[in-house]
């Protein structure tokens, strides 16, 4: 039977977003219901409420979030009611050609649940990156449940479903940070400061933070940066060169997604250095840079997809790191906050004031 539960909707773009009741259906063939129990603030959500992901209007926010699976629909294998999990957003086909080459972090044919969540009306909404977890109970492919230890506090578990995955794999997984390189991570939001916390975690032995906010900053240093540029007032090219002898960092991250801070992080890598786009640039966004340049430079010019990871390879094995000390998610949740907050969240995260605000329910 068909359940009723409160979440968040963005009705429009720009305006303002609203707790609604929400109808979940049984789910169908490949399918669970997930009672949520955290689900963080992503920019991402953002960026659906200001209309710069698409127009399907009316969208069910929420996606980085963790949960019990309550029910699952016929053929379920993989997970079972009780099961703490994550939720991921790249559930993986197993047959498209990356997955038959062995390489699902690239799956092609990613998948959702068939069925909509609607309003009461019968209005259907249009579920944040096929999750739509800013609510008590949510739909989603079975595939985007992913099984970790659930003695782990779920407001931490869930920042692997996205910011935090993709910062880190951006680092480890698109980046290959290998022991002893330089590492330069443009952007120290959320995504930014996982991306130093993958760094250090892969044996980086210099890793250069770069923000226009001395707040973000000093965040970026406990994360493990060990070096800061303020790029409002210096410039992060020649900074990261003179941090380098002169040569440039060999994997340089660009967290931001903007075509002027692309081309600082196309400078200042080393020759044969690697660039790894994980901000995520909004459609209207070109980059126009001298192709010989390209050529000259060498190297990589990388995009990483949610830190090209495997969930269910990557998402238990960093629990147990953190489970281990070894590294500690926690240090992202700014604050916790409940579903009529998530308004206000959106004007913090705009402020620069929190690093993760997560609702918890």
């Amino acid at each position: 039977m068909a359940q009723q539960v409160r979440g968040v909707v963005a009705p429009g773009r720009n305006e303002p977003v609203r707790v609604e009741t929400i109808i979940i259906p049984d789910p169908g063939p490949g399918e669970a219901v997930v009672k949520v129990q955290a689900c963080g603030v992503c920019h991402t959500d953002l960026h659906y409420k200001q209309g710069g992901i698409n127009d399907d209007f009316p969208f069910l926010l929420g996606h980085e979030a963790a949960g019990v699976v309550e029910s699952v629909g016929p053929d379920v294998t993989d997970v079972v009611p009780g099961d703490f999990v994550i939720l991921n957003w790249r559930a993986v086909c197993g047959k498209c050609r990356a997955c038959r080459r062995g390489r699902p972090w690239y799956c092609f044919d990613t998948h959702n649940a068939t069925q909509k969540m609607t309003l009461e009306d019968g209005t259907e909404l249009s579920a944040a990156l096929g999750i739509g977890a800013f609510a008590e109970k949510t739909l989603v492919a079975a595939g985007q449940c992913t099984k970790v230890d659930p003695s782990v506090a779920p407001a931490v578990a869930g920042l692997l479903g996205c910011g935090v995955m993709a910062g880190i794999g951006a680092a480890i997984n698109t980046g290959q940070v290998g022991r002893g390189d330089t590492v330069a991570v443009i952007g120290c939001g959320g995504v930014g400061d996982a991306a130093v916390v993958g760094s250090r975690l892969a044996g980086a032995a210099r890793i250069i933070a770069v923000d226009i906010d001395d707040r973000k900053l000093e965040t970026a240093r406990s994360m493990g940066a060990t070096h800061t540029v303020n790029s409002r007032t210096t410039d992060p090219v020649e900074a990261i060169r003179e941090l380098t002898g002169g040569f440039g960092a060999d994997v340089v991250i660009e967290a931001v997604g903007r075509p002027e801070t692309y081309r600082q992080a196309f400078y200042a890598r080393d020759l044969a250095g690697t660039v790894v786009l994980v901000g995520v640039p909004t459609p209207e966004m070109k980059l126009e840079l001298p192709l010989l340049d390209v050529f000259g430079r060498g190297g990589a010019l990388k995009s990483s997809w949610y830190g090209d990871c495997l969930p269910s390879r990557d998402f238990p094995m960093l629990i147990d790191l953190h489970q281990q000390g070894r590294i500690d998610l926690g240090a992202f949740v700014t604050e916790t906050i409940g579903l009529d907050d998530v308004e206000k969240a959106f004007a913090r995260m705009h402020e620069g004031d929190v690093l993760r605000s997560v609702v918890v329910l």
